[in-house]
């Protein structure tokens, strides 16, 4: 039960609903959510500024060694039936979560959005999921959207310089685009244009 971990918590037990290994919502979750707690922890930490450090030294097998039981700790979950793969479907774990209150779901913003009659979402850290708050990155369990372009690939296969204007239109990610109707939190105008601008220069980035 939850309160097994933590005495502050109910005592209902534990069910979390949430995607496969094979979903980019697990990878998310994975990365944002469970490395996020896994760094409260110094002796997990360690692992991996010691991975870090045997790369630095030279020595492969042990940096490897080290980054796999890193991710091993932080990105495995438990397999004694607390957490349900629940395919990638979401609107199956809207359903499930339905049928049981006390369950936790793990899925995309925008099932929430659509479904803020039957289910709430969850704070972390006292941030509630919402629109304006993952916007300004207040929201931890949230990440911009990357996606990438090879310029040695521009004039050489059709179509990439019409997508590229596509995606950065205010018909498709502005304030009213069509693919907020699909999730997507649009940035702030100023960085949607300096963005567009790059994207319309293929403008390398920088790291």
């Amino acid at each position: 039960t939850w309160n097994e971990i933590d005495p502050a918590l109910p005592s209902y037990r534990i069910e979390v609903l949430g995607p496969p290994p094979t979903s980019g919502t697990r990878d998310a979750f994975a990365e944002l959510a469970m490395e996020g707690g896994c760094k409260q922890f110094a002796w997990i930490k360690k692992i991996k500024k010691d991975s870090k450090a045997a790369k630095k030294a030279g020595d492969k097998a042990l940096a490897r060694q080290l980054k796999n039981r890193y991710k091993a700790i932080c990105h495995g979950v438990r397999e004694d039936g607390k957490y349900i793969e629940a395919g990638e479907n979401d609107n199956l774990i809207v359903q499930k979560l339905e049928a049981n209150p006390k369950a936790l779901g793990v899925f995309g913003y925008s099932y929430l959005e659509q479904n803020e009659d039957r289910i709430q979402g969850s704070l972390v850290d006292g941030v509630a999921p919402e629109f304006e708050l993952i916007a300004d990155g207040k929201y931890p369990v949230s990440r911009p959207l990357y996606f990438y372009v090879k310029t040695a690939h521009v004039g050489k296969i059709p179509g990439i310089r019409e997508y590229l204007a596509e995606f950065t239109s205010d018909n498709a990610w502005g304030e009213e685009g069509y693919l907020v109707d699909k999730g997507l939190i649009p940035m702030p105008e100023k960085e949607r244009e300096e963005y567009a601008e790059a994207a319309k220069k293929l403008t390398p980035m920088k790291f």
